[in-house]
């Protein structure tokens, strides 16, 4: 017994591919682009009466298509997205790093603050109080705050 037709199918897949592509637009995150195109392409075959489940020919087509298809959303994907990859630092990240001192340090307190690649971060020195506009070098880590010593 077959559920449904060439086309029927075709049909199917194509409104099944199109939600998928229209879930992806709501929630962006390449998960379901490229089997909503792959979907799309492979019900407009079956649609347009070619056979890619019965004979070795539709077969071989079916798994082209879908592989081209597959590769090119892939490689549309990665041109139209952004280049940059997203900026995170972690304390431990910064040790041996230089920063700029924005809020006096001192050795006692956390009260200071010194700004590393761009992120200001809470800091206590190694001895002596750091004026504010001194360059420092982060030499430790400790919980969410870094240790520093004036350069």
């Amino acid at each position: 017994m077959v559920l449904f037709g060439g086309a029927e199918l075709g049909w199917l897949l194509i409104v099944v591919g199109a939600l998928a592509l229209l879930f992806e637009a709501y929630s962006p995150g390449f998960f379901m682009t490229v089997p909503g195109t792959v979907m799309v392409l492979l019900g407009i075959l079956l649609v347009l009466g070619i056979d890619i489940f019965s004979s070795v020919w539709g077969i071989v087509l079916g798994v082209v298509v879908a592989l081209a298809t597959a590769i090119l959303t892939v490689w549309f994907y990665s041109r139209i997205t952004p280049d940059a990859s997203p900026t995170t630092m972690s304390r431990d990240s910064v040790i041996g790093r230089t920063g700029r001192v924005t809020r006096a340090v001192d050795h006692y307190s956390l009260n200071g603050q010194v700004r590393v690649a761009g992120h200001d971060w809470s800091a206590h020195s190694t001895g002596a109080q750091i004026e504010e506009g001194a360059t420092v070098r982060v030499v430790e880590s400790e919980g969410v705050h870094i240790i520093v010593e004036e350069i």
